[in-house]
């Protein structure tokens, strides 16, 4: 079913489950098919009917229109074959000889894609605190040095969960003359949804939180503008960093429960987070949900819930933190995030993590497990690991 045929001012919960699906014909299926076809029937001129897959597939359409949905866009999203293939997408649009403004701590692959990307270009790579308002506002238009052509903003941010004030950075970001991405894959469409608060293009690693469950690899880019989305799909068809039909399938099977999961996921990450805040073998918790997180007040005013994602730091240092990992049975010692499972990971044994992220962090993604039985493993994992 058309986005177009939905009623008006529906709930993101509700987009999530129905859009996308097949127009209502009795006997017809309530799921979107699957097509496996790598071109299409085409004669003379191609008139706008599907030619290529990697140019367009209907496979693809269902997905893409329920993520443009649930971002707020009048257009479609465009799925990618992975998270850093919308990311690298997203990144050419900035222009050669031009900065890009970019958060200290951010995805890594993502800082270390706009650096290659700077040093093929004559461009330049400006590290921010991009919860520090007034620091990203002066890097966009600095005294001396190139003149900033896109803002690049995670919220909160990876690993450390910072915030920032999205809504004041894109402003800023516009009247300087450059283009305001958001990678929202930390919050979800349901925290919060940067292209109302006037972000220019919005990524995805679908990979994590929309879809779900830690089975397929892939990427959406959404924009309000559509002469940015052709430049966004240009890219897509000519880098050919297509989304395959399963993955899309299952992708958009996933994303039907995402209401569900981050309720549930977001509602024990803030209980997790309260009870390590007051555990005497916690160092350091942070959480934006918590109080004592430095955009606390932030968070609340502009997300709409704070976050599955929490980080923690174990009396004991890196060695601590690394015999935690290998202590606890429930929660999965995995690098990504997102999925049903609950998991963890010292991000500092990833060499090009940032330096500033403390050695003895841990990132925590809750899933959908029962609390208590997270606790009690996490609990049970801090005591054995102060035992050497």
């Amino acid at each position: 079913m058309s986005t177009e045929n939905l009623p008006e001012r529906l709930s993101p919960a509700t987009v999530a489950v129905a859009a996308g699906r097949p127009d209502r014909v009795k006997g017809g299926p309530v799921n979107p098919a699957v097509v496996l076809s790598s071109t299409y029937v085409s004669t003379r001129e191609p008139g706008g009917e599907l030619l290529y897959a990697r140019y367009d597939t209907e496979t693809w359409h269902p997905l893409e229109e329920t993520i443009g949905a649930l971002e707020g866009s009048a257009l479609p999203a465009l799925v990618f074959s992975s998270g850093m293939a919308a990311i690298d997408a997203a990144l050419r649009l900035a222009a050669p000889g031009t900065a890009v403004v970019a958060p200290r701590h951010a995805y890594l692959a993502t800082l270390t894609a706009a650096r290659e990307q700077a040093q093929r270009e004559g461009s330049e790579v400006r590290l921010v605190d991009i919860a520090d308002t007034d620091a990203v506002v002066a890097a966009l238009r600095p005294a001396d040095g190139a003149a900033a052509s896109v803002l690049w903003i995670e919220s909160p941010t990876n690993p450390m969960l910072e915030v920032a004030d999205v809504p004041a950075l894109a402003a800023a970001a516009r009247e300087a003359g450059a283009l305001t991405v958001v990678d929202n894959t930390f919050a979800t469409p349901l925290g919060q949804r940067p292209l109302g608060q006037g972000a220019d293009v919005v990524v995805h690693s679908v990979t994590k939180f929309l879809a779900g469950h830690s089975d397929v690899l892939l990427g959406a880019a959404v924009t309000d503008d559509a002469g940015l989305r052709r430049r966004l799909h240009a890219r897509r068809t000519t880098g050919g960093a297509i989304a395959g039909p399963w993955e899309s399938w299952l992708a958009l099977r996933g994303l039907r429960t995402l209401a569900l999961r981050v309720e549930r996921s977001q509602a024990s990450a803030l209980e997790l987070a309260r009870r390590l805040e007051r555990h005497p073998l916690v160092a350091g918790v942070s959480h934006p949900g918590l109080p004592s997180h430095p955009q606390h007040e932030r968070a609340t005013a502009l997300m709409n819930g704070y976050g599955s994602i929490l980080t923690l730091r174990p009396v004991g240092g890196a060695a601590a933190a690394d015999a935690l990992t290998e202590a606890v049975r429930l929660w999965v010692p995995a690098t990504s995030l997102g999925g049903v499972e609950s998991s963890l990971e010292r991000r500092r044994r990833l060499a090009a993590e940032a330096p500033t992220v403390p050695e003895d962090l841990l990132r925590l993604s809750v899933g959908i497990e029962d609390v208590e039985d997270l606790w009690a493993d996490l609990d049970r994992a801090l005591r054995l690991a102060q035992q050497g």
